[in-house]
């Protein structure tokens, strides 16, 4: 983090100071860390477990143009998204990726997949029959991934479905299967019984598929240990520096810094009432620097009069509520010299880190990186530094 900051002062490649002072915010991104998080998992698996990576979502939030080759130049091979014009966009960044869509094919879009080399995750009998007419059609068996559902109520096939499935040697012929896999629901609960009963029931559904690799482990499930990893894991929120390990210390480098820019600051006596709704009241003479980011930059109205940034190392308040393009931090005390119009606040940095504004605003660390906003500077150290 700390080289996140002195690339800000100093500057790098095309002036970087030039190039930041129209922004709000500057966003800055190490796609060294998240190579480093992708190797830390890695290291953790099981001999014969391989390492996938997830960048759906715009890799949360973070950039899949610019996180998705700098995974690639480290050895990944494997990518997860969600939809079909997250693969498209995938493939013409890695020609040679494999690259599966976790939603499967609409109706309609089987020739997309074919053309771009996408591998669809078929998540209902429904795909699984679509997949397998067009396969006829075309003459040739395609492969496919199948996902089961072992507790998570949400896509795949049951146990039953998956049973039929695997007894149709006609549907077989023409979807091999690429991978079986499915999801937790409770990876983050590492005492949830339904870890375990999740695990017994992939293994069972795993036996109609004898051969066949297997994955049911993202980011948390990886750390709970080597019976869960199986073939493949996919990580994903861990690449982006969040915590998969709720009870204990994030072993995962942090990726991202996220700094505001102070437009105006201003002295007010006792009394004085903050933003809309007046829902802070100073107590005594304060200073407050208004900050150019708001909720449509991602930063949350739920942290009105309970976030905060960080002037260095000194914790300033957040107060008042949060509106579209604006939000107000307390900065009294901090030193003239550390605090000015045209200078930044971290809102996520060194001291309070993604999971950290996420729990001030009451949801996850994966709602804060995917609601970053399009406002910021986004400046990418690393791979691809600029």
């Amino acid at each position: 983090m700390e080289r996140m900051s002195e690339a800000l002062q100093r500057g790098a490649g095309d002036d970087l100071e030039s190039r930041v002072k129209r922004a709000g915010g500057v966003l800055t991104i190490d796609l060294d860390a998240i190579v480093a998080n992708w190797r830390l998992v890695t290291a953790r698996l099981r001999p014969g477990s391989r390492c996938a990576g997830v960048v759906k979502a715009d890799a949360y939030g973070l950039g899949m143009a610019q996180v998705a080759p700098a995974l690639a130049s480290a050895g990944c091979r494997r990518f997860f998204v969600a939809t079909i014009d997250e693969g498209l966009a995938l493939r013409t960044l890695l020609p040679e990726a494999e690259i599966m869509v976790l939603c499967g094919p609409f109706a309609g879009t089987e020739h997309d997949f074919l053309a771009h080399r996408l591998l669809p995750i078929l998540n209902s009998p429904q795909q699984v029959a679509d997949w397998a007419q067009f396969a006829r059609r075309r003459e040739q068996p395609l492969p496919a991934v199948l996902h089961v559902d072992t507790a998570m109520s949400r896509l795949g096939l049951n146990f039953n479905q998956a049973k039929a499935v695997a007894e149709d040697r006609a549907t077989l012929a023409a979807v091999p299967p690429a991978l079986v896999m499915s999801h937790l629901a409770c990876a983050d609960d590492p005492d949830h019984p339904l870890n375990s009963g999740q695990l017994a029931a992939f293994a069972a559904a795993r036996t109609l598929f004898p051969g066949i690799e297997g994955s049911i482990a993202a980011s948390s499930g990886i750390f709970l240990g080597p019976d869960w990893h199986a073939d493949w894991v996919r990580p994903g929120a861990a690449l982006y520096g969040l915590r998969p390990t709720p009870r204990s210390l994030n072993p995962m480098a942090q990726v991202a810094r996220l700094q505001g820019r102070i437009v105006q600051l201003r002295d007010v006596d006792e009394g004085k009432t903050v933003g809309y709704g007046a829902t802070h009241r100073v107590v005594a003479k304060a200073r407050l620097a208004t900050v150019a980011v708001g909720y449509a930059d991602g930063i949350f109205r739920a942290l009105g009069n309970r976030g905060c940034g960080h002037v260095g190392e000194r914790r300033v308040p957040l107060v008042g509520r949060v509106s579209m393009d604006l939000v107000v931090f307390d900065v009294t005390g901090v030193p003239a010299d550390e605090v000015r119009p045209g200078g930044f606040i971290d809102l996520i940095g060194p001291r309070q880190s993604v999971d950290d504004l996420a729990r001030d605003a009451h949801t996850i660390g994966y709602e804060v990186l995917t609601a970053l906003g399009s406002r910021y500077y986004r400046h990418y150290l690393g791979r691809t530094e600029e």
